[in-house]
């Protein structure tokens, strides 16, 4: 997603008004459409620059595209964040241009294993990202909302079997957040009918970032 405060604060930092941002992109960047109300749009949110424009922003601004997109929840968002041709990506993964393409357009990546690690270390991602772009992230979700609400011992195969971790750490998470998850609920069902409902809005909050508790649990019990 494009981070637009980002992108006012770096150019009112170079002290530049939308007319010297334009400016720039047409006559360094070939982009003769881009105004100085639509680098304002960018800015308010209104609109978001493309590949070609992202790009040429962040010449004109003295960034890296990084720096003008927050945090990457696609494939391609993590791509652009390290300014990488796709074509590039493509090559060292060992994919045809159109295939990886297609997986760009359906955040679904469908390497093997190989070519996991290769487009882990091109891109810079770690294991949760790595879940993101290839699609696994709301099966994760589903299981472990089911792990924190029901039996977690019944969820440690399976979400040992959708992720590359020791089943002994998955058995250690799992346990630590149905436990947190229980905290959360317990005060739920001994208090008056305002804590209730203050204590089931923090059980729910709970469940709707529980794979963000995953991944912070996982690296405290990690090794």
């Amino acid at each position: 997603p494009f981070n637009a405060p980002a992108a006012h604060r770096l150019r009112t930092a170079l002290g530049m008004g939308p007319e010297h941002v334009a400016y720039g992109m047409r006559t360094s960047y070939g982009l003769p459409y881009v105004t100085p109300d639509l680098v304002a749009a960018w800015e308010r949110g209104v609109a978001a620059p493309g590949n070609a424009e992202l790009v040429a922003l962040a010449g004109v601004l003295w960034c890296s595209p990084a720096e003008l997109i927050g945090a990457p929840q696609t494939l391609r968002e993590f791509r652009l964040a390290r300014g990488i041709p796709a074509e590039d990506v493509a090559r060292v993964v060992g994919l045809e241009l159109a295939v990886y393409l297609r997986m760009e357009e359906r955040n679904e990546w469908r390497g093997n294993e190989r070519q996991s690690a290769a487009l882990a270390e091109m891109l810079g991602l770690a294991l949760p990202d790595l879940v993101t772009v290839s699609g696994r992230r709301p099966k994760l979700a589903e299981l472990l909302r089911n792990a924190c609400s029901t039996r977690w011992q019944a969820y440690v195969r399976p979400v040992s079997k959708l992720l590359p971790l020791d089943r002994r750490l998955v058995e250690d998470v799992l346990e630590s957040l149905h436990t947190e998850y229980q905290l959360q609920m317990a005060p739920t069902m001994s208090w008056g009918n305002g804590t209730v409902a203050v204590e089931a809005g923090a059980a729910r909050n709970y469940l709707d970032q529980v794979v963000d508790h995953f991944w912070s649990t996982v690296q405290r019990h990690a090794p």
